[in-house]
């Protein structure tokens, strides 16, 4: 068996691993790459592999950079199933319509600007691939194993990271021998607001393929991001200015409003005008009720046993249209607005960066990871001037930073997670860049003298 690492391989976009096992090839994820606008296009508009030769897709979530670049498989030929939880293939569906669009928006304003862009695929192409989704559910709610062909078998754990999300565990015979392995997409922390704790694997693990984002570092009690949370919108207050958040539209805008609705409840913070920016949020948000079964204690202690929804609220307005968006320019602060793209890479954000980072009264808001050479990155490592749709901004807003509410397991969680896998005999650290992983495998090499630790580059194969 051979596990082929073609994205998230020191680096945290684009994940891709390619399992070839007695003339199977079965690829776990197949996620859009995130950064510099021209090597990102022409990553995601082709594949490192022939899309005619995947049999199979297992989705671990609906993250754009773990599913971004399925319709450019199917585009290409792919005609398997793309295995996944129902959540993953219902949001999945809404976060691939979304990229189409942004690529479409993006490539008529650059257009219109002297460049020349096309867009990676359509709403066409991605409805291809939504009939190619295969749900199946987390293993706690069956017992039944899901079957590849006659010698693999794998079945879904909940990963804790965003909603739907898996850890998916593969068992493969070859040759007369069982190999087990589990890779774990995104895994959650081991206390966060809304959804359940990650799932452990309760069979023995051969092979780990681990995230390790924050393998260097640990995170904060979110306790932090609330008090900070309450000191950020007290300044914009007096400062009568606007708080701008790039925030991913899956999981982090709803912790956002959670966090926020806890906050009003008890009277902690004042009240100003709040604006989710993303018609992707809204949809997403409206999926969130349907699987309360995923949920934790904490969502019914705060919200559920009283039949109160935390992601609506009175001073909250999401915001679907062109022109409710642009109309945003005039309000006068203090208010905040939430938008996407986490990394202020794309969408309706970069109109509110642009719009607002040249004036010291405001604050650009970070409540998530920023990956190297994204515009979002520059803006939290001090960079000034930034470019935003091919012209330089001074940063001259405030530029503050939450981590507590990052929905990556830091290093205690995932040294947590991985002391109660059995009969572990080989380490990959994927999702990361270099020096986390390093940091990362040091540790990992002490604690587990005797399981090696592999942090794969993309392109790299093993033998297992």
């Amino acid at each position: 068996m051979k596990i082929n690492f073609l994205g998230a391989a020191q680096n945290v976009t684009g994940s891709k691993h390619l399992i070839q096992t007695q003339g199977y090839n079965l690829l776990l994820d197949c996620g859009f790459y995130q950064g510099k606008r021209e090597e990102s296009n022409k990553l995601n508009s082709t594949l490192p592999f022939s899309a005619t030769d995947i049999n199979a897709v297992l989705l671990s979530h609906a993250h754009l950079d773990h599913c971004g670049t399925l319709p450019i498989l199917v585009k290409n030929g792919f005609k398997g199933k793309i295995y996944c939880t129902p959540a993953t293939a219902e949001i999945a569906r809404y976060i691939m319509l979304d990229s189409a669009g942004i690529q479409k928006q993006d490539s008529e304003y650059l257009n219109r600007h002297g460049f020349q862009i096309a867009p990676i695929y359509t709403d066409q192409d991605v409805q291809k691939v939504v009939e190619q989704f295969e749900p199946i559910n987390y293993f706690r709610n069956s017992k039944q194993w899901t079957n590849l062909n006659k010698n693999i078998r794998f079945k879904f754990y909940d990963a804790g990271h965003i909603l739907g999300s898996a850890i998916i565990f593969l068992e493969i015979t070859e040759n007369n021998e069982t190999k087990n392995l589990a890779f774990t997409g995104d895994i959650g922390r081991e206390i966060s607001p809304i959804l359940r704790s990650p799932e452990y694997v309760a069979e023995d693990v051969q092979t780990l393929i681990a995230e390790c984002t924050y393998g260097d570092r640990l995170h904060g009690p979110l306790s932090d991001a609330t008090s900070d949370f309450k000191e950020v919108i007290n300044t914009a207050i007096k400062n009568k200015g606007k708080i701008i958040v790039p925030a991913f539209s899956l999981g982090r805008t709803q912790e956002i409003i959670y966090t926020l609705h806890k906050l009003l409840d008890e009277k902690a913070i004042p009240s100003l005008p709040i604006y989710i920016d993303s018609p992707l949020a809204k949809n997403l948000t409206e999926v969130f009720p349907k699987y309360k079964n995923d949920f934790d204690a904490d969502f019914w202690k705060d919200f559920g046993n009283r039949g109160d929804s935390p992601f609506f609220l009175k001073n909250l307005t999401y915001i679907r249209s062109v022109e409710e968006s642009k109309a945003l320019n005039n309000k006068q602060g203090p208010l905040m607005i939430i938008s996407a793209s986490g990394m202020a890479e794309g969408g309706r954000v970069l109109h509110h960066l642009k719009n607002n980072i040249e004036n010291p009264q405001n604050i650009i808001l970070i409540t998530g990871y920023q990956a190297e050479n994204t515009l979002g990155r520059k803006i939290q490592d001090g960079v000034s001037p930034v470019r935003i749709y091919g012209k330089d901004y001074n940063v001259r807003a405030q530029v503050k930073t939450l981590n507590e509410f990052s929905a990556h397991a830091d290093q205690n969680d995932l040294l947590s997670y991985i002391s109660h896998i059995k009969n572990l005999q080989r380490i990959f650290l994927v999702h990361t860049e270099l020096p986390q992983a390093t940091a990362f495998k040091n540790i990992l090499e002490k604690t587990y003298p005797s399981v090696p630790v592999e942090i794969p580059s993309t392109g790299q194969s093993f033998e297992v």
